[in-house]
């Protein structure tokens, strides 16, 4: 009890250490604060980020010239632990940036929904799904965030194959694997599971080639059914892909973030199930990959039935704390955050792909033109779905399956109790 009242404290004071919003402010009869709001995330210190912010702060200073904003960019390894001990104490940030899914759709007691600020903003953006819970809104997507297979084109044809053409079935895929492995010397697969990301990644990278159309709708819906072959199948692959030598050596010591994506971008490994926005994307890898031999390949199928599709969703979000002290103020900075201009620059500079869908990303290069057309018919990644308990304890269980000291049975068994619990 004594060491949890110290980490209680230490975080409280590192509260204080980075900013509280608009519960320190005031409000002026007409309601307009004359105060700051203060801004949470962990994307503002990024160089990438400097043009989005910018314009984000310009546009939102045009409307509300008597308002200040602090952004304070948090380490995102802490991000959701300081988060964590704000909402515990009552007050913190009036804006706070979210992955979309089960992180915050774990914390929306302690967000303002925003439906009513947002209504006209709905047919612009995509990825709305990712911040709602019982049909209602608590942020406002910033990103749309997808899973897909990106390969190495110059490795396949030092290897013999055909780049253009990767393989499409799980068998065929091992056999190319290992035609790799022998003629480059680089791992099949890029793989960082040490925070035990790594799962997530594969669950959702090659999950609609192994699940049927059905079960995958199901999944998402919330009728899981762990028990199933083919939901089975996911956790056999994975261990299966470590018994096998695919992935690289020591992948639960390697960082995802960002040693699995060096590894790859490096020509150490053929594939890697990265981002579609933020880090390990596209953009990143063309600093060191020729546009030319960067390419996307759909999930190889493993289960007859099933149909490959890119998993997507809403990738971060910003949304409001319930106590700030001005929520009109603080819902109208949210916009600023996704209003076209500040998006447009976000993908101009970081390589986003950005939830505005009027943002012409035609100039972006042979792998965004192989996956922006499969968003209209990709589906929701399957791990966004779960709870972050769950997500949590699938990455302990994932680094025990790599290292055999849990069956797959028994993962699954564990899985499936967290789940009904959340």
């Amino acid at each position: 009890m004594k060491h949890r009242a110290v980490v209680s404290a230490i975080l409280l004071a590192g509260l204080a250490l980075a900013g509280c919003g608009s519960a320190t402010g005031s409000q002026s009869s007409s309601g307009e604060s004359d105060g700051k709001l203060v801004v949470w995330d962990w994307k503002s210190g990024d160089a990438s980020a400097a043009a989005y912010i910018d314009k984000a702060k310009a546009d939102f200073a045009s409307k509300h010239p008597d308002v200040t904003v602090e952004f304070v960019a948090q380490p995102f390894d802490q991000y959701y632990t300081l988060l964590g001990a704000a909402i515990q104490a009552g007050k913190g940030p009036d804006v706070v940036l979210f992955n979309g899914g089960g992180q915050i759709r774990d914390r929306v007691d302690a967000l303002l929904p925003l439906d009513e600020y947002v209504a006209d903003d709905r047919q612009r953006l995509a990825g709305w799904e990712a911040f709602t819970s019982d049909g209602r809104t608590y942020a406002a997507p910033v990103t749309l965030q997808g899973h897909p297979i990106y390969y190495n084109k110059a490795l396949y044809e030092q290897a013999g194959l055909d780049p253009e053409s990767p393989a499409t079935t799980w068998d065929e895929f091992v056999n190319d694997c290992a035609a790799i492995i022998e003629s480059t010397g680089a791992d099949c697969f890029a793989l960082g599971n040490k925070e035990g990301y790594g799962i997530q990644f594969f669950m959702s990278g090659l999950a609609s080639g192994i699940l049927t159309p059905d079960e995958y709708d199901a999944w998402i819906d919330g009728k899981r059914d762990w028990e199933s072959p083919n939901v089975k199948r996911i956790f056999q692959l994975w261990k299966e892909a470590g018994d096998k030598g695919l992935n690289n050596e020591g992948a639960n010591s390697t960082a995802m973030f960002n040693d699995s994506f060096a590894l790859f971008q490096s020509g150490k490994a053929a594939h890697v199930i990265g981002l579609m926005s933020d880090v390990g994307h596209w953009k990143d890898f063309s600093e060191f990959l020729a546009a030319d031999e960067l390419g996307v390949m759909a999930a190889p199928v493993a289960t007859a039935g099933a149909v490959p599709s890119l998993p997507y969703d809403g990738g971060i979000g910003y949304g409001v704390a319930k106590w700030t002290t001005d929520p009109d103020a603080a819902a109208a900075l949210v916009r600023s955050l996704t209003s076209t201009e500040a998006l447009n620059a976000f993908y101009a500079e970081a390589g986003a792909i950005a939830s505005d869908t009027t943002i012409d990303v035609s100039q972006a290069g042979p792998a965004v033109a192989a996956m922006v057309p499969q968003l209209s018919s990709g589906k929701p990644a399957l791990h966004v779905a779960l709870s972050s308990q769950t997500l949590e304890l699938m990455g302990r269980l994932s680094q025990q399956l790599l290292s055999g000291s849990v069956t797959v049975d028994e993962a699954v068994r564990q899985l499936a109790d967290s789940d009904q619990a959340g």
